[in-house]
């Protein structure tokens, strides 16, 4: 068929067959179909949408693009983590040693941050000499020796996902439902694991703002997920304000590791329980929910989750030593603080606006090959429900260049909003898709 009837056919809002997808996906990836016809096939998907089948075949055309990892020599059942993004996000560092710490193989690949979102891999290299770019048959190796690797997302791991998200970035089709799970979802099944937790955030510092796209999006990715036949389920995360009180590489990392220790902020510890119970529950370890938190707690609480680490930073080389004295990461030059101009309750914290505030101080970037620098960021004093009166600190701003951090302090006392009275919180957990 041609692509001109293929465009038609879904402008018309009928189906496209299995092969009709699978070959355009192909051609668009090899180069064969031009960017404007494939622009006007993802505009007639951004309005008619797509039925489940469709979503699934186009998923599998994206994932079969490229490279698809064989993990069966690992032993035990292989278990991924993915978060739709946020802002504060120190889940994967604290929630993989613990899972590791258990006896539940944690094999996970990593992207970088982007724009007001953070990433795991910008964490993970504030440990000197961390090696993110591991071979197949290391990965593998290291998640047989001590149960955890972390790895870039590989070059040749759905191909055209890389080449669709740009066009879509470019034609205003990022934001459909259809189109978001096949990206998340052709990654995650040519990642190769027997089951995948999904941490799909809400809020203003998340891709959906609010609960009802979250939960569309979830029961989409989790649908597609059971097609393919892999244990799956997606948890609903409250990103209103930012996860923790550290916002920037070397703060979130510090912070981490104190949760490890046995002193991680509630909020971001109720994730953490609540991803681990799904991760835990798909091992067959423990198929009691609650009892699965409960031996998460005790891991922290016996050291051995904080070990577990201390070993997966070794075993890529990272300098350990950083794990056991968190004096060595490199400090911000200046630190400003953001002061409350007013009595109250603080109501809201737009987290997208601290986000990107830690961003314009450097910890992140506008475009992929922005050089970060690790030691900026904000933390934060007071979160939402909590009592200010004038003159109390907000935020601490941390920066090595004194206009950025002007900016940034302006940027925070915008982001946060007053009430005379306490307002009910969101709950951290907001719903769980099985």
């Amino acid at each position: 068929m041609r692509m001109y009837d293929i465009i038609e056919k879904k402008k018309k809002g009928l189906e496209l067959s299995t092969e009709e997808i699978k070959d355009t996906i192909l051609g668009y990836t090899r180069g064969e179909i031009p960017d404007y016809q494939m622009s006007a096939l993802l505009m007639a998907i951004y309005f008619k949408g797509m039925s489940d089948r469709e979503r699934y075949d186009l998923t599998m055309a994206m994932r079969d693009s490229g490279d698809i990892l064989d993990l069966s020599s690992i032993n035990g059942v292989k278990i991924d983590k993915h978060s739709t993004g946020g802002v504060g996000d120190k889940v994967t560092l604290v929630l993989a040693p613990i899972i590791a710490a258990i006896g539940v193989p944690v094999a996970k690949m990593s992207g970088r941050g982007l724009g007001h979102t953070g990433g795991t891999i910008d964490k993970l290299e504030a440990f000197p000499g961390f090696n993110v770019v591991i071979s197949e048959s290391q990965f593998i190796n290291q998640v047989n020796d001590i149960g955890i690797a972390v790895t870039g997302q590989s070059a040749n791991l759905a191909p055209a996902d890389k080449k669709l998200y740009a066009l879509r970035d470019l034609t205003a089709t990022v934001d459909e439902i259809s189109l978001i799970t096949s990206s998340i979802m052709s990654k995650k099944l040519a990642a190769g694991t027997d089951a995948i937790v999904l941490d799909v955030t809400v809020g203003h510092g998340a891709f959906m703002k609010n609960k009802e796209d979250a939960l569309r999006l979830a029961n989409s990715m989790v649908t597609i997920g059971k097609m393919a036949n892999k244990k799956i389920s997606a948890v609903l995360t409250n990103m209103n304000e930012p996860l923790g009180y550290a916002v920037g590489n070397n703060l979130e990392v510090i912070e981490a590791i104190n949760a490890l220790k046995g002193k991680g902020p509630d909020d971001l510890m109720q994730v953490v329980y609540a991803l681990g119970s799904q991760m835990i529950k798909f091992s067959g370890i423990e198929e009691d929910e609650d009892k699965a938190v409960e031996l998460m707690k005790e891991t922290i609480s016996s050291g051995k989750a904080f070990d577990k680490f201390k070993e997966f930073i070794k075993a890529q080389n990272g300098d350990v030593s950083y794990a056991s004295d968190i004096s060595k990461f490199s400090r911000a030059s200046i630190i400003k603080e953001v002061v409350a101009k007013t009595d109250g309750y603080v109501a809201d914290i737009n987290a997208q606006s601290i986000g990107l505030a830690s961003m314009i101080l450097g910890g992140g970037r506008e475009e992929l090959d922005d050089i970060i620098d690790m030691s900026v960021g904000v933390i934060m004093n007071k979160k939402v429900g909590m009592k200010v009166s004038a003159g109390d600190i907000l935020a601490y701003v941390h920066a090595n260049d004194m206009k950025k951090a002007d900016n940034a302090v302006e940027m925070i006392e915008n982001a946060y909003q007053f009430s005379s009275s306490c307002i009910e919180e969101w709950p951290m957990i907001l719903e769980i898709v099985r």
